[in-house]
């Protein structure tokens, strides 16, 4: 018998679990957010995670959530979302789906409207109603973005490195 496995996982197993493996290259104490853009016909075009900008130290760059506003990291990292888009380097990223663990703030939505990105696939939502994530709603709906919440399967997918 030829027949193909049956337990493969599925496009947004796969996807959410690249975004989520990016998630943890970031160096941030508290918040590891992943993203991965896929084309129309899923091809992996984009990653990033949460970090500073490139040429920006963070050794040097406060990793601090509270405190004066200039010691914490809120004015320095690059969120995911928009780190994921500024590594594209192929050209329009019009029509494509953005997979990403953390529902994405006001400033990542802008990014990713202006982007040309089409669908948002998000996996944890827990700051739904602060008024950054009420913003990114209304300017994704009004722009026509799809999005939708990503249904965990419970399988564990486990790498040996």
């Amino acid at each position: 018998m030829n027949e193909k496995r049956k337990d493969y996982i599925s496009w947004d197993e796969y996807f959410m679990g690249v975004a989520r493996l990016s998630g943890m290259r970031s160096k941030d104490p508290n918040s590891q957010v992943g993203a991965c853009i896929v084309s129309q016909d899923n091809k992996i075009l984009s990653m990033g995670y949460n970090g500073f900008p490139m040429g920006c130290s963070d050794d040097e760059f406060p990793w601090a959530r509270s405190g004066d506003e200039l010691d914490t990291k809120y004015l320095y990292v690059v969120h995911s979302e928009l780190n994921a888009i500024l590594n594209y380097r192929g050209g329009s990223l019009e029509g494509a789906k953005l997979y990403v663990s953390l529902f994405p703030c006001n400033e990542c939505a802008k990014a990713i409207i202006q982007s040309g990105i089409k669908t948002v696939v998000y996996d944890d939502d827990k700051y739904h109603d602060l008024p950054s994530t009420v913003a990114s709603r209304r300017m994704l709906d009004a722009a026509g973005v799809r999005y939708y919440k990503y249904e965990r399967t419970g399988r564990k997918i486990e790498l040996m490195v």
